[in-house]
């Protein structure tokens, strides 16, 4: 495992780009001082000549910058010839790319009509077989030599033709030589990309983009982390294509590229990004673009001298270790810190005089979320005339929720009288404690103590955590952050601060992670920017191990931030409260209508609280992406279907039309179905 302070960024409290070389793709430059370009994929048979080139037409109008296109045999890579043709001849110049699999006389013959080549070292001279074995030295070294050969064809010719490369690692297609000696895990993915890297650098070949992609967003992190400190050490200096792969359709592949490349953005890496849905292609750019923006206005000049370490957060970057924090009891039914997962509080924007209304819609989302409810709820009094309203709103829902936060940003606290609030539900009062109001904070903390509520910390930096220290009077605390000026540190970097900051004074009180307007790198009105901006700032805290409870507040709708709250939760593989689906976005290599399966699939079993069920079109990455998952519904030839359970292939060549309901039998006989209630 690499040591903690391997560096892999110049900070991780600013967004400071990593700075890599640049490579052209086409007439399109990636790294180097460029934008972030966003990419995407055909979804059509690529041997479908006329239809690939309508879909790549339709994506450059969209704002595709490259388009990547399957070429799984060499007839399919022939017919790339005529796609460039007649996507020219069409007025348009974006670059094209050919996505190789298995096949080294497909990338040697469509290298020849595409603007760059993607290699999956995993499986370009290797086949994955799950073989477990031991190399001796000599063995390990003729299988480099093995690769060598096979390789050196492809890189001459991609120099030779001034064409760019992209060496993409995927966690679900590791040879077995990579996973006996490293294992399955990030620095694997690494070293798979770094054999293929020196074997083009023996040629002097550098047109080199890296990948490091994952299904789940907390290896996918920690892959790139550790691909970029290992390039630090070896003097490279790559470009990064990011992306998480298999992620879903809808809001759950949304969140979770949002959670993965997010992550990454932050802390300024990656210089091109796909978002990969299970839905038509041209879905993916918007949200890719809505990423990129974000990333880039928060972008700090590159220092001249590398880090040689990492600033101190408290995190080990690759390796994920919850942060330990004490456990706060809010009645049988709500305990937040320790080993619990986080909670969800939800804020209604209903006011307090309208109690009838808060209480319906409190019901209804406790109602349709069955497994995903509401455990605290923020209220906001904005006069003192409204605090009578707490204790019938208490009262009436004391049996639906164990949890109300009072916040108490416009009103004094002194006001919160204990007879206001009374003890069948527990409170918080939510307070801003700032150095320069010394005095209101006593007065939150005197008001707390006397009515037997929990502090909600609202720090106005993470520096004002000193103010809670040492204090023999303090009652049950959680801790969160007011927004605060992106010029000394983002948001996420500020939590950081914040985990870090208890853990140097040995402070362990949970941690609120608040999704607002407020705190938004980019505010909008639109939905599917809320989504990203909620999943940037939750989802990678998560992943470190940061967080006992999240609110998304950025939506206005309650029932929508309860729904996004559980949702980042999922993503990030922090608490699971549905099925778990893998699912990936479809490529001219599928064998089925992904779309539609993978939706009648989430019909019938999306009640299967804790079931991972992938669904892949092909077995490019079918076997390895399911590695962690409980069954899997993989293309194994046209109109057939090859079940596994985990990694196992259990049943194969099932007629499409019967393999759904086969796939609940599969379920059903290892005891992990549950009827739909």
């Amino acid at each position: 495992m690499p040591s903690a302070d391997l560096p892999y960024c110049e900070s991780r409290f600013r967004t400071v780009r990593w700075k890599t070389r640049e490579v052209m793709v086409g007439n399109v430059g990636v790294g180097g001082d460029n934008p972030i370009r966003v990419q995407s994929m055909t979804t059509t048979l690529t041997d479908d000549v006329d239809a690939t080139v309508r879909q790549s037409i339709q994506l450059a109008e969209a704002g595709c910058e490259i388009i990547r296109i399957t070429a799984p045999t060499t007839k399919a890579a022939r017919c790339l010839a005529d796609i460039h043709k007649k996507f020219r001849a069409a007025g348009f110049e974006n670059p094209l790319v050919a996505d190789i699999h298995f096949a080294p006389k497909a990338a040697m013959e469509a290298v020849k009509h595409v603007d760059k080549v993607r290699i999956n070292p995993g499986n370009y001279a290797d086949r994955k077989k799950f073989a477990v074995r031991e190399y001796s030295d000599n063995e390990y070294d003729s299988e480099l030599q093995r690769l060598y050969d096979a390789f050196s064809p492809i890189v001459l010719e991609c120099k030779n033709r001034g064409k760019a490369m992209r060496i993409g690692t995927n966690h679900g297609s590791l040879s077995d030589r990579i996973m006996n000696h490293f294992g399955d895990t990030p620095e694997g993915m690494v070293q798979s990309a770094l054999e293929f890297i020196r074997i083009a650098e023996s040629h002097d070949f550098r047109d080199i983009i890296l990948s490091m992609k994952a299904s789940n967003p907390k290896v996918m992190i920690a892959a790139y982390r550790l691909a970029v400190a290992r390039m630090r050490e070896h003097g490279m200096n790559y470009p990064l294509h990011l992306g998480v792969t298999e992620a879903g359709g809808g809001e759950d592949g949304r969140v979770k590229s949002a959670i993965g490349i997010g992550s990454l953005l932050y802390d300024g890496i990656g210089d091109t990004i796909r978002v990969s849905l299970t839905e038509d292609p041209v879905h993916e750019v918007p949200v890719g673009q809505e990423l990129a923006s974000r990333a880039m206005s928060l972008w700090s000049p590159s220092k001249d001298t590398p880090p040689t370490s990492l600033p101190e957060d408290g995190i080990h970057p690759y390796e994920f270790t919850r942060r330990e924090a004490k456990e706060v009891s809010f009645g049988e039914n709500l305990t937040v810190g320790g080993t619990q997962p986080p909670a969800v509080l939800v804020r209604t924007r209903l006011p307090l005089t309208d109690e009838q209304a808060i209480i319906r819609e409190v019901c209804g989302i406790q109602t349709r979320f069955k497994d995903a409810k509401i455990e605290g709820l923020i209220v906001t009094p904005t006069t003192s005339d409204e605090l009578v309203q707490l204790a019938p709103l208490g009262e009436a829902l004391h049996t639906v929720l164990p949890l109300i936060v009072i916040d108490g940003s416009q009103i004094p606290a002194g006001e919160l009288k204990p007879s206001l609030l009374p003890s069948d539900i527990r409170w918080g009062i939510l307070a801003p404690i700032s150095g320069k109001k010394i005095e209101s904070a006593n007065e939150a903390i005197s008001a707390c103590i006397a009515s037997g509520s929990t502090l909600f910390a609202e720090l106005a930096e993470p520096e004002d955590l000193s103010i809670l220290q040492n204090r023999d009077d303090l009652p049950s605390t959680i801790l969160t952050l007011a927004p605060s000026d992106r010029e000394i540190s983002h948001r996420l970097g500020a939590y950081r601060k914040l985990s870090h900051a208890c853990k140097q004074a040995g402070i362990r009180h949970p941690i609120w992670i608040r999704s607002t307007d407020e705190n938004s790198i980019l505010p909008s009105d639109y939905t599917s920017a809320r989504i990203v901006e909620a999943s940037m700032l939750a989802g990678p805290l998560l992943c470190d191990g940061v967080g006992d409870l999240l609110s998304c507040e950025i939506f206005p709708d309650a029932a929508m931030g309860t729904a996004m709250a559980f949702n980042i939760l999922q993503g990030s593989r922090t608490r699971i409260t549905r099925t778990e689906y893998v699912a990936c976005p479809s490529c001219g290599r599928t064998l089925f209508d992904l779309q539609s399966t993978t939706a009648k699939i989430r019909e019938k079993t999306d009640h299967l609280k804790g079931v991972t069920i992938a669904v892949m079109g092909c077995i490019v990455n079918g076997p390895g992406e399911m590695a962690d998952a409980d069954f899997g519904y993989v293309g194994g030839a046209p109109g057939k279907i090859n079940l596994y359970v985990g990694k196992e292939c259990v049943e194969i060549g099932i007629p499409q039309k019967k393999a759904v309901d086969r796939l609940i039998d599969l379920i059903r006989s290892h005891g992990k179905w549950v009827d739909p209630s």
